[in-house]
């Protein structure tokens, strides 16, 4: 595995970084809770040190799979990144959606990332995850209900006190991030990117490879999109939030495909999956720290781990570039 320090600290991330989402079970159709035990066990077991969560994820859920399967790992050999603002739990904020449960119950999510909010949701997270500290504490998404600052002086305290070690923001725009750091220290911005899916290349990218900030790219492989493996027609599970995504429509999997064929035979010359593929190439691209990267078992793990092992000159890179459809 690659080791890559998060901007301006002394924080080593695996540049192949879990990310739990599905591992929650919530918006993925049924997730086994052994199932993703083992997978973030067998990532971990190669080199997939980082892990990415949130409260939102099952609604507790992903954290405390999390925190089960870490039990036992040295603290310092693994880094814990989660997040805060999204409340399913409070009235409060921006209403983001309507949704259902683990158990099927309707829920409204709030964005709202008051002070007094972001205490108690770092204090459930360390419970959860059953740590005493957080690596990278990530606002989710942007509150238009809270001032920034305010958001981040809160942070800044759960910093003085030990429990956070740095703060990060997620879907933040170039002018969110600039605000975030007039209150305090920003390491990073979590965000989509993907060969499909190359909007932050226009102002966020620019931003943060100027003001030295790392991005960690999330959906990488656009939630499965871009492995090849999905057919026009393709039925998701119920509770599966791709089933309405404009990117799953029987013409945006057909026209991914036949751009995927062209990729193909570059990975089948390496030995490699397509998804791996994708993955090195996601890490390669100028300003992208690290890449996130969610595993439904130990096999898919194991997986997306051996991408880091390829290998792929500018001359590669640049054919891919060619070969990506306009955005």
């Amino acid at each position: 595995m690659e080791y890559r320090t998060l901007a301006g600290t002394d924080l080593k991330l695996s540049a192949l970084t879990f990310g739990a989402w599905a591992a929650g079970g919530w918006m993925w159709g049924t997730t086994e809770r052994k199932d993703a035990l083992q997978a973030i066990r067998a990532s971990y077991d190669n080199g997939i040190t980082s892990i990415d969560t949130a409260p939102i994820y099952g609604q507790g859920n992903s954290e405390e799979i999390v925190g089960e399967a870490i039990a036992g790992i040295p603290r310092d050999k693994v880094q814990i990144l989660t997040k805060f603002g999204l409340r399913w739990d409070l009235d409060k904020g921006r209403l983001s959606m309507r949704s259902k449960d683990l158990k099927g119950e309707s829920i409204n999510i709030h964005i709202y990332a008051g002070k007094e909010s972001i205490i108690k949701e770092c204090e459930d997270s360390l419970r959860r995850l059953k740590t005493d500290y957080i690596d990278l504490y990530q606002l989710h998404w942007p509150d238009p209900t809270t001032p920034i600052a305010e958001s981040f002086e809160a942070v800044n305290r759960l910093i003085e006190q030990g429990k956070v070690r740095y703060a990060g923001v997620s879907n933040y725009n170039a002018e969110q991030m600039a605000e975030a750091e007039k209150t305090t220290f920003i390491a990073s911005n979590q965000i989509p990117y993907s060969m499909v899916n190359r909007r932050i290349e226009k102002e966020t990218l620019p931003y943060c490879i100027k003001h030295h900030k790392s991005i960690l790219a999330y959906s990488p492989l656009e939630r499965g999109l871009l492995t090849g493996k999905l057919k026009p027609g393709h039925e998701f599970a119920e509770g599966d939030h791709r089933a309405t995504n404009s990117y799953f429509t029987d013409d945006s999997i057909e026209r991914t495909n036949a751009f995927l064929a062209k990729l193909k035979p570059m990975a089948e010359a390496k030995d490699a999956t397509l998804s791996q593929l994708v993955l090195r190439w996601t890490i390669e691209q100028p300003g992208i720290t690290i890449a996130l990267v969610g595993a439904r078992n130990a096999e898919q793990a194991i997986q997306n781990a051996a991408a880091i092992h390829i290998k792929l000159t500018p001359e590669e890179i640049q054919f891919i570039n060619d070969l990506i459809p306009p955005a």
